[in-house]
């Protein structure tokens, strides 16, 4: 082994009983039973071993020392009288003779216990996650993770793609989320970005004639947190391919990711190829979401021409969707706790009604549609005892509710939820066009980039007032797991005549299109393949397979919500030397 040990804290058996060794590690515990007998834990990478103290000399060494210093222990193994059968090397333990103090613990008190950290404040976590990482059950995620992207370098390498890396330091462009801006010394009053992806860099590598491509890629984007999304940066395994279709892409995932899931994954069951593919619109309407979940067996149904005139307020005018749920007995506290976290979710209201075993409309909003009871029935399938949920609101609202209602139903009813398995979808037919909620005007809705269905003489009608924007659909993609958007890809527009017709819907004109990308749309005008591509997110795969609720617990030095690094005391202050260099002047916010 090493100059400080000749085993791991893993590796010991009875076959090494009788051996002088040597072991390094953290103290995790030290358990005195007697004035000289005591039990030492130590814990390394690889797992713990049981030091048994047996002398006034070793005792007087191991009690002045804190937990979690860092020690050697020169000893003999011998086989325990009391083995521990849940352990590894419960068998045997080491009866030292020296004891090597490597790197003291100059605190008596520890932040939390090791191996309890993940019961402890997040943000005392994120503080410490130097020893948060220390405990086994967080540090299998970062082993995880690791062959994890050690297994899809291999799969794409085996699928003939090549590693190749993009620059880090590059130009703002509109991706869609807030560029980190890099200040450039050189250049007064200019800045780089921090790429949100390497998007255009790997159109140019197909522009260039590298046919497979691919990289577990950092992105940046200034964005806010949630479960399945770290500020900041993450990682994905980006690809692309030239002379390559919507079924190509699809293909390569569906032969690599089955297999990484099978051997990784907490579930033992997952989708096999080919994936379930779903339009964005029947997604919307079956689902009330573009990343569905497809464990639940729920479905979402349309009640607007059944209930819109039934006299209750909120469906008048509105579209009216319904989610019904057999065998789901929940009391009118759970019932009124679902329907709060739905607005809390939604920002809509969620309503209710229930048909009893005797056939009877009851409860929540009952007395509105009591008199439609046999319409009920047959529109929406009903048997007694079922309980129907219901959103309404303009449709997109309508459908969104209608999603959040679904999942937290499914997810309180185990009759409706298979939870234990990974279940892919590919959500296909995106509209390339949407009506952006902060400018009211029409804005790309997923990429910029990618090729229209009807390519050139689709929008060319568009321009021309022919056909609705909205109404046009791109070869854009997304691949789904458990209600995880795993990625988004596209059929590129690989077309610089096509490109311009595009951007000039959402008010770029050709000379705009030049000056914001012009590598990409020079390069195209020197020949460019068709080409394709997808970037799985690397994270969000892995906390998927670690069945994690949290992107932060398969993240070696994650950020905390407000993309604060609480650890190194990130973002921070700077001198005004440095400041200065940059040509750059921090200034207050006026008071409004």
């Amino acid at each position: 082994m090493t100059q400080n040990r000749t085993h791991t804290c893993n590796e010991l058996r009875m076959e090494h009983v009788g051996q002088k060794v040597k072991l390094s590690g953290w103290m995790e515990n030290l358990r005195e039973v007697g004035q000289n007998l005591g039990f030492v834990i130590l814990r390394d990478f690889y797992g713990t071993t049981q030091v048994v103290i047996e002398t006034e000399e070793m005792m007087n060494v191991v009690h002045a020392l804190n937990k979690e210093t860092v020690i050697s222990v020169e000893g003999t193994v011998r086989e325990r009288s009391s083995k521990n059968k849940n352990l590894a090397t419960g068998e045997i333990e080491v009866v030292p003779e020296k004891i090597e103090v490597l790197g003291k613990c100059r605190y008596n008190e520890l932040p939390f216990q090791i191996n309890r950290s993940r019961e402890a404040d997040e943000t005392m976590r994120l503080k410490y996650r130097y020893l948060d990482l220390r405990n086994p059950e967080v540090k299998k995620n970062i082993i995880l993770r690791c062959n994890v992207v050690s297994a899809l370098r291999a799969a794409m390498t085996e699928h003939g793609f090549l590693e190749i890396t993009t620059p880090i330091l590059t130009a703002s462009s509109p991706e869609g989320a807030r560029d980190y801006l890099v200040p450039a010394r050189k250049h007064p009053g200019k800045f780089y970005a921090l790429p949100q992806a390497p998007q255009q860099f790997k159109q140019l590598l197909m522009a260039s004639g590298f046919d497979r491509y691919f990289q577990i890629a950092p992105c940046f984007r200034d964005e806010d947190a949630r479960g399945d999304r770290s500020p900041g940066e993450f990682y994905q395994l980006d690809m692309e391919m030239s002379f390559a279709t919507q079924e190509d892409v699809f293909a390569v995932l569906e032969d690599v990711l089955p297999p990484i899931f099978a051997k990784f994954g907490t579930y033992n069951t997952a989708s096999s190829a080919p994936f379930k593919r779903i339009g964005f619109m029947e997604a919307m309407e079956t689902y009330g979401s573009d990343k569905p979940d497809l464990r639940i067996d729920l479905m979402v149904q349309d009640a607007t021409d059944l209930l819109a005139g039934c006299g209750f307020g909120p469906f008048e005018g509105n579209t009216v969707k319904a989610v019904v749920v057999s065998g789901f007995e929940g009391t009118r506290k759970q019932i009124d706790k679902l329907c709060a976290d739905v607005e809390v979710q939604a920002g809509e209201k969620a309503y209710w009604f229930r048909l009893d075993e005797k056939g009877e409309v009851v409860g929540g909003i009952a007395k509105f549609v009591a008199e439609k009871k046999d319409e009920l029935i047959g529109k929406l399938g009903l048997t007694p005892g079922c309980f129907v949920g219901l959103t309404a609101g303009k449709k997109s609202a309508a459908q969104k509710t209608a999603g959040v209602l679904r999942n937290k139903l499914g997810q309180m009813c185990p009759n409706h939820f298979d939870k234990e398995r990974y279940e892919f979808c590919w959500i296909v037919d995106f509209p390339m066009y949407e009506i952006g909620e902060e400018s009211g005007e029409l804005e790309f809705c997923h990429n910029p980039f990618s090729m229209p269905n009807g390519g050139a003489e689709v929008l060319d009608k568009a321009i021309a007032g022919e056909v609705d924007p909205l109404s046009i659909t791109a070869f854009q993609y997304d691949l789904v797991c458990n209600g995880v958007e795993l990625s988004s890809g596209a059929v590129r527009n690989h077309d610089p005549e096509i490109m311009i017709k595009a951007f000039q819907l959402v008010r770029l004109g050709e000379d705009d299109v030049k000056s914001k990308f012009p590598a990409m749309y020079n390069a195209f005008c020197y020949g460019a393949p068709p080409h394709a591509g997808i970037a799985p997110g690397v994270d969000r795969m892995v906390m998927l397979l670690a069945g994690e609720e949290s992107i932060r617990e398969i993240i070696p030095f994650p950020m905390n919500k407000n993309a604060q690094d609480l650890m190194m005391g990130a973002p921070s202050f700077v001198e005004q030397k440095q400041l200065d260099e940059l040509h750059i002047a921090v200034t207050e916010k006026e008071e409004e």
